[in-house]
């Protein structure tokens, strides 16, 4: 009955990557399959697939995820869970040490709010009439693609 849209989104509140999952799916199993979804080509050369950092909400707080960033290195800006830094103090000196966290570029991730507000400008997305994911999917494709174009034309 409902859907989550998980987006990767750049510096300037553009999407990269969408990944559509049912509402009751949890959102840090998604982590991955969103970031394996960006590809950025530039003027030249192959296609940018790791971003300097990530910023995301507590919902994307895993041990797993902040792994994965650190094997592709890739900054991690994710603030702890308050269950999961109680688990850890529990643990002691075994627990380890606490997550790095910048807050000055944690404030940047409202642009990911920003985009999906500009995304739900548009009803049809907004209410979710479309009912195949497909189709839903498209339309979130078709929305970042005037998304994309519109900063280009307003730039030249």
């Amino acid at each position: 009955l409902s859907s989550k849209i998980h987006a990767a989104v750049d510096a300037s509140g553009l999407p990269l990557a969408f990944v559509l999952t049912p509402g009751q799916a949890a959102d840090c199993r998604q982590f991955q399959a969103v970031l394996e979804k960006v590809r950025v080509r530039g003027p030249v050369g192959q296609p940018r697939t790791r971003p300097n950092a990530v910023a995301a909400d507590r919902a994307y707080s895993s041990k797993a995820n902040r792994a994965y960033l650190r094997r592709r290195g890739i900054t991690a800006v994710i603030p702890e869970k308050a269950d999961q830094t109680a688990n850890r103090r529990r643990k002691g000196s075994a627990g380890g040490r606490p997550v790095t966290f910048d807050p000055d570029r944690y404030k940047r991730r409202n642009h990911v709010e920003r985009c999906f507000q500009k995304i739900r400008t548009w009803r049809g997305l907004a209410t979710r009439y479309d009912k195949s994911p497909e189709s839903y999917t498209a339309g979130l494709h078709l929305r970042g693609s005037i998304m994309w174009l519109k900063s280009l034309t307003a730039t030249t």
